[in-house]
């Protein structure tokens, strides 16, 4: 997930234009490690108003307003814990949290989440949606690497030291 150095995930109305992209990461091999996608409510209308889709990808977006259903390889659910724990039974490519501070705090609290990539951009918003709402205190994390890319985003990765002994992994 990209993130403000000061941890903000959005401005405080949502935006993300500071978010810049840099041409030596490969995207398309990203996203050959993943085959199912989890978002929040307010990513996924996001999503939707950009009309950018993630081909091949079994979306699953987690809301407490939106009715459930599930259409054209959109899941829509309320039972965050119990739809992952089913998700990491069920073979398959990790699993990617594409978007949702709420939701990243639900899962972590739930001792769901097994990694933590950041991608910290080089801009301090000072306000805005937080990269993690309060709640409990993590697990220890683990550095497992760490780079600098040609613009300057450092990019982050820690395991969770502690969780289940699933399939599949929830980054």
């Amino acid at each position: 997930m990209a993130v403000s150095l000061d941890g903000f995930i959005a401005g405080p109305k949502g935006e993300y234009d500071w978010i810049t992209q840099d041409p030596s990461f490969d995207f398309a091999a990203f996203f050959r490690n993943f085959d199912t996608l989890l978002m929040g409510r307010r990513t996924f209308e996001l999503v939707q108003k950009s009309g950018k889709t993630m081909p091949g990808m079994q979306t699953v977006v987690f809301s407490r307003t939106l009715a459930p259903s599930d259409k054209g390889g959109v899941t829509v659910t309320a039972n965050v814990k119990e739809t992952l724990t089913a998700l990491k039974t069920k073979p398959g490519k990790d699993i990617w949290l594409f978007g949702g501070g709420e939701l990243f705090r639900s899962l972590l609290d739930a001792r769901l989440v097994d990694t933590i990539e950041i991608a910290v951009m080089p801009i301090l918003l000072s306000q805005g949606i937080p990269v993690l709402p309060a709640g409990d205190r993590s697990p220890l994390l683990k550095l497992c690497s760490s780079s600098v890319l040609p613009n300057e985003i450092v990019r982050l990765t820690y395991a969770v030291r502690q969780g289940k002994n699933l399939s599949r992994k929830l980054k």
